[in-house]
């Protein structure tokens, strides 16, 4: 069974606290993006001593493999349902490290994957409980439709948010940005109220975007990174609608009516250009 994960974009992100946890309270609104990698799951023909296999193409995954949040989704599930041995191939396109999700959609494909395969009878619900153990953003990828996120990001409310026919740019400027880093510099803005609450903002049309619309970790990422602070700026400069940081970075993306001729400068990057 093959399966094509979505990766998303933060349309707004407000940092409002840390928790007792280590955590952090977050608002941000997360809207699916066509920019997929390949999941692919396959029962074996021989029982292997091992229960998963796992292996990778495309874009280089540090780490090990049993690192790897595809593999840590199937032991979570094996641990309740005893699952049979399986091979996981994932072909990765995605970049890492830059704010658009890509493991977390990848683990929560695969939770779906697991589910449909192995006639689990999960509930949407159910799914999203085990997706949420595996990463802050993670269950968002199990239904995949624009949700407003609080909590660490895994409690979540559908929007009637519809952004079709925009044309989105997004560049990933090869820049590693540490999450840990980043909310460590951050500046936590405290409980939002009124016309400042996310939920508000993105009902406004997408043109007052620009000045309504923050990322708060844009101001200490740029600070240290203005060559993600001059993406976002290029963004502008091609004519987007809007434009932001998705995420703690390091990818940018562009809203646009139409769509733009990349720049040299973009097409030297990994990038992905299509519409929403």
């Amino acid at each position: 069974m093959i399966k094509f994960p979505d990766c998303k974009i933060n349309l707004g992100l407000h940092v409002i606290n840390k928790r007792k946890d280590g955590f952090h309270n977050i608002e941000t609104v997360f809207y699916p993006v066509q920019w997929n990698d390949a999941l692919e799951i396959n029962t074996p023909k021989r029982l292997r001593k091992q229960k998963v296999s796992f292996s990778s193409y495309g874009l280089l995954i540090d780490g090990k493999c049993e690192n790897n949040l595809c593999v840590k989704a199937y032991h979570l599930l094996d641990a309740d349902f005893d699952l049979p041995p399986v091979t996981i191939h994932l072909l990765k396109n995605i970049p890492m490290g830059a704010g658009l999700g890509g493991g977390s959609a990848d683990a929560a494909y695969t939770i779906n994957l697991l589910n449909e395969k192995f006639e689990l009878g999960l509930t949407l619900k159910q799914r999203q409980s085990y997706a949420a153990q595996l990463g802050s953003d993670c269950a968002f990828f199990i239904d995949k439709v624009p949700a407003l996120a609080s909590g660490r990001g895994e409690r979540l409310k559908k929007l009637s948010l519809d952004l079709t026919g925009w044309h989105i740019v997004i560049v990933h400027p090869a820049i590693h940005v540490s999450t840990a880093d980043a909310y460590a510099e951050v500046k936590k803005r405290g409980k939002t109220e009124g016309n400042n609450k996310l939920e508000y903002i993105i009902q406004q049309p997408v043109a007052k975007w620009k000045k309504l619309l923050e990322n708060d970790f844009e101001f200490s990422v740029f600070q240290k990174h203005p060559k993600i602070k001059l993406l976002k700026q290029q963004m502008y400069e091609l004519g987007a609608t809007y434009a932001a940081m998705s995420g703690s970075g390091s990818a940018v993306f562009g809203l646009f009516k139409e769509e733009p001729q990349l720049p040299a400068a973009f097409k030297r990057l990994k990038h992905y250009s299509g519409r929403l």
